[in-house]
């Protein structure tokens, strides 16, 4: 059943196949808990890996862990097997990449502040829309100023500093209200007991470690261990947000591929469209539209395919529709929008069948030559070649251990940032001022001095006096003129070549 450039899912009247030059067009599995999604994300994921094509994935509840060691023999993957005709089904272990944010089963994921960018951080936080606006002037602010946004106390204290300033800050970029910096730092707050200092810092995730083979040739399959990050499902979603964006801004157009480049399975995507604000969900559109161009297919892991918002739905060309069940209204209209996105097999009522599937059967329909789907088969999948269940921890360890990334994300990063370099602004700024008040307090004796003798010193300055300005003024000292001189230059030479794409992200410019 393994044909080259083809991935095997199952039988039904015929072997059905996921042709690999209409892989990129993305695709969805969908099907009510314990239907077996799951184990068709991990077969999916094996084909892919076989036939040289990287693949990223989220393991949400453990299970898809046991790719990375070889199967065990047992009499119902036998007869599964038996039954379907996979004649040439083995064992075999793939090669593996664990990820995780809190860097506890896995490689530490992290990125930046500047590269998550504005649009997504307000995702992230919930905030309103006036108090995105604001966020968005603590970025320009800081890109202004030269200042790094790496980390959340890099972000806490350009906050702080627009706080301070805000009579200067709002002349230049418009209206801060003090009310939104308060609210967007009890967020950061609640966004840190999160856990999400763990993610934003560096070493930050370089993604062509996501799109490695190995030595035989095979795509290795990257899982993020998610279990403990769904307790977080905005931060979740958020991420895998801004990994589809980073791989969108920073690989160049193919077109078609022979194959994808990447394979990036989106496990309950739900949590993506949730609540998403209208500017958010266009932009997510146009990502989903735009990124097969650089061979790279999305597949979305659902329990209901109304889920998935209509003009994505539209974009997901390869199917694979497990058991839905039908209680209640909404899950009815959920199966008859399923049976509606198949193209009819005349052999059997679409919607009838949906609901009787039992488990590892699925409704299967792929993309064929030109761009045109499939009769919809009642398939039944293959059994994994690798461990249908999780791994142990001694296996984990150990596969973590031998990894080929293990020496790049193993240690964290603390680069100067926004942070230390607003340290140092306000200790110069602190030094002048005392220098300040030193000289005017030598000033205010020698006036004193005259005063009460009558006698004037013929060193002392005999120009008018004139009234002292308060060191409240917004008059820049020459330290703070250098400083800020020095950073925008900095600056100006940065926006060379830091640009945002699409959903804010940074992006180098080429």
């Amino acid at each position: 059943m393994f044909v080259d450039g083809k991935v095997y899912l199952g039988t039904s009247a015929r072997a059905e196949y996921l042709d690999l030059k209409l892989a990129n067009r993305h695709g969805l599995i969908t099907g009510a808990t314990g239907t077996g999604k799951t184990v068709s994300l991990q077969i999916m994921a094996e084909g892919f890996s076989r036939a040289g094509v990287p693949v990223f994935c989220a393991d949400v509840k453990g299970d898809l862990s046991g790719i990375a060691v070889s199967g065990e023999s047992k009499d119902f993957l036998e007869e599964r097997a038996q039954n379907i005709g996979f004649d040439d089904y083995v064992y075999e272990a793939f090669p593996t990449i664990f990820w995780d944010l809190f860097g506890r089963q896995g490689h530490p994921i992290r990125a930046t502040i500047s590269d998550m960018g504005p649009l997504l951080l307000s995702r992230l936080l919930d905030l309103t829309e006036v108090q995105e606006g604001v966020l968005n002037i603590a970025f320009a602010y800081a890109d202004d100023e030269g200042l790094l946004l790496l980390d959340l106390k890099d972000l806490r204290a350009i906050l702080g500093e627009i706080d301070e300033n805000d009579d200067v800050i709002s002349k230049r970029y418009g209206r801060v209200s003090r009310a939104s910096i308060g609210a967007i730092q009890r967020s950061l707050l609640v966004l840190e007991q999160q856990g999400a200092e763990h993610f934003f810092g560096e070493r930050a995730l370089d993604i062509r470690d996501l799109m490695r083979t190995d030595k035989d040739g095979r795509g290795i399959v990257s899982v993020l261990a998610a279990d403990e990050l769904m307790q977080s499902p905005r931060l979740y979603a958020t991420f895998l947000l801004w990994l589809l964006s980073e791989l969108f801004e920073e690989l160049p157009e193919v077109g078609n591929p022979d194959k994808p480049h990447l394979v990036f399975f989106f496990d309950e995507a739900h949590l993506l469209f949730d609540d998403a604000p209208d500017a958010l969900m266009d932009k997510v559109e146009q990502v989903v539209k735009l990124v097969r161009s650089k061979g790279v297919g999305v597949y979305f892991v659902t329990q209901n395919p109304l889920d998935i918002p209509d003009p994505v739905l539209a974009q997901l060309g390869n199917r694979v529709q497990h058991a839905l069940r039908a209680y209640t209204p909404r899950e009815q209209r959920a199966v008859k929008t399923a049976a509606d996105t198949f193209r009819p097999n005349p052999d059997f009522d679409t919607a009838e069948v949906i609901t009787q599937l039992g488990v590892g059967e699925a409704l299967v329909s792929t993309l064929e030559k030109k761009g045109v789907p499939s009769m919809v088969g009642q398939t039944m999948m293959r059994p994994p070649s690798s461990r249908l269940g999780p791994i142990t921890p001694v296996e984990r360890t150990q596969i973590i251990k031998n990894s080929p990334v293990a020496a790049l994300y193993s240690e964290t990063l603390d680069r100067d940032s926004a942070f230390e370099e607003l340290q140092r602004r306000a200790a110069a700024k602190q030094r002048e001022e005392q220098l300040q008040l030193e000289r005017e307090s030598r000033d205010d004796f020698g006036d004193l001095w005259e005063t009460r003798t009558g006698y004037r010193d013929k060193y002392r300055d005999d120009r008018p006096k004139t009234k002292r300005k308060s060191r409240r003024s917004t008059r820049q000292t020459p330290t703070e003129a250098a400083a800020k001189t020095f950073a925008r230059t900095v600056a100006r030479q940065l926006g060379n070549q830091l640009v945002r794409g699409i959903l804010g992200s940074l992006k180098r410019g080429r």
